[in-house]
Parts: structure tokens; C-alpha cells; sequence
């Protein structure tokens, strides 16, 4: 039997927050905006993400215990309709994976909670001390068009005869070209370019099943 694949991003579909934007709010409300502002550009498609990946984490520098944080923040706002949503999904035989622009080690959890196996998002890197020396540059996730060479790969790999792409922003629109059907998510965040470029919108994740034949 072929493979159909679901791919979901993690922050403002998933979960509430932008993980990225919870930790810039850990320095403050000026670090705060800054970080608020390069990420919404980004999730608009107003500038490239590699622009502001290495942008924000230079400016915030955080702690392996303050992604621990952020991994707790994602359970606590979890979609409310996703473990339902997801179980319905995975029983009719789809695979489920999260592709993501956030951080590996705050999204595993959630993951977990999920029964979400497969996550392609991007390491950070810590000293002995827990305080943050970097992330793995060559993570796709990364960069303008990644979730399209991460897509490429699992269709690849899995043998994919239909791939579903769900979630909120511009580099989640990019992979429209490579997915079957590009799924717009609103509840948290709703993007005007987004909306207009999704084959279908919906504002919550109990909508889902239904357009996957679940």
C-alpha cells in the first residue's frame, strides 16, 4: 500500500506560541520586539529566513535549561483539537511527521505527547554549562525553501504517493510545489498570503481530518 504522508509545522499550528519569539521574551520587552518583528517578516515571506535565523539566536543566546522551558510552553498551549485530530489521521493509515523551523530539543516532547516520531527541525548547540554556542547550520529548516528539500526527501524515502503539507507560514506555503496540497492554518496566526496561496484554510485541526479522508 502507498504511503500517504502529513507533514505539519510545530509553532503557531501545533502549538500556540513561536517558540522563538517565547525565548526572545526571556530577554526582555526590547529583545522581545526585535525578535517579534524579524519573525513575523519571516512568517509573512517579507525577507528570507536565513536572514533572521542566526539574527534572533545571537541576540537571545538561550540556555539549554530556557529551550527546556519553551519544550514545557509548547505542551501547556498544545492545539487543542491536534491529539483527536491526529489519532483519526494516523488510524486511516497516513504517516505523520513535523517539519520545523524551531528547535529540535523543544519540539521532542511535544512530539512525544503526539506520538509524533519523525521531527526535522534544527539543533542548537550548548558548552558543558548549558549557555549556547551555536545550531546546526546545515539544517535545512533553516533557511528559505528547507521544508521543501526536507519534503523531497521523505517523498523519496517513504515512497510517498500523496504528501499534505499543514501549517501557518511563508516557508510552510514554499512547499506547496513539492507537497500534493498545501493546508493553510489560521487559528493562531492567520497570514494573508498564506490563505491566498493554500489549496485549502482552516482555523483548527478538527477540519483536518475530513480533508485527508480520515
Amino acid at each position: 500500500m502507498a504511503t500517504r504522508l502529513l507533514l505539519l509545522d510545530c509553532d503557531s499550528t501545533l502549538s500556540a506560541i513561536e517558540g522563538i519569539d517565547e525565548l526572545g521574551r526571556l530577554r526582555g520587552a526590547e529583545v522581545f520586539k526585535q525578535v517579534e518583528r524579524m519573525t513575523a517578516e519571516a512568517m509573512d515571506g517579507s525577507i528570507p529566513l536565513e536572514k533572521v535565523f542566526a539574527q534572533r539566536l545571537a541576540l537571545i543566546r538561550p540556555t539549554r535549561a530556557e529551550l527546556a522551558e519553551i519544550a514545557a510552553k509548547y505542551i501547556a498551549t498544545i492545539e487543542p483539537d491536534a491529539t483527536e485530530a491526529l489519532g483519526r489521521i494516523r488510524a486511516t493509515g497516513w504517516q505523520i511527521a513535523i517539519v520545523s523551523g524551531g528547535f529540535t530539543e523543544a519540539i521532542l516532547p511535544l512530539a512525544k505527547v503526539l506520538n509524533i516520531e519523525r521531527v526535522y527541525a534544527v539543533e542548537l548547540y550548548f558548552d558543558t554549562s548549558g549557555n549556547y554556542t551555536g545550531f546546526n547550520e546545515n539544517s535545512p529548516t533553516a533557511r528559505a525553501r528547507g521544508k521543501n528539500v526536507v519534503t523531497q526527501m521523505l517523498r523519496k524515502e517513504l515512497n510517498a504517493s500523496e504528501v499534505v503539507m499543514v501549517g501557518d507560514g511563508a516557508s510552510d506555503l514554499e512547499v506547496k510545489g513539492d507537497a500534493d496540497r498545501f493546508i493553510g492554518f489560521g487559528r493562531y496566526a492567520e497570514r494573508p498570503k498564506v490563505r491566498a496561496g493554500a489549496d485549502a484554510f482552516i482555523k483548527r485541526l478538527a477540519e483536518l481530518p475530513a480533508l485527508l479522508g480520515a
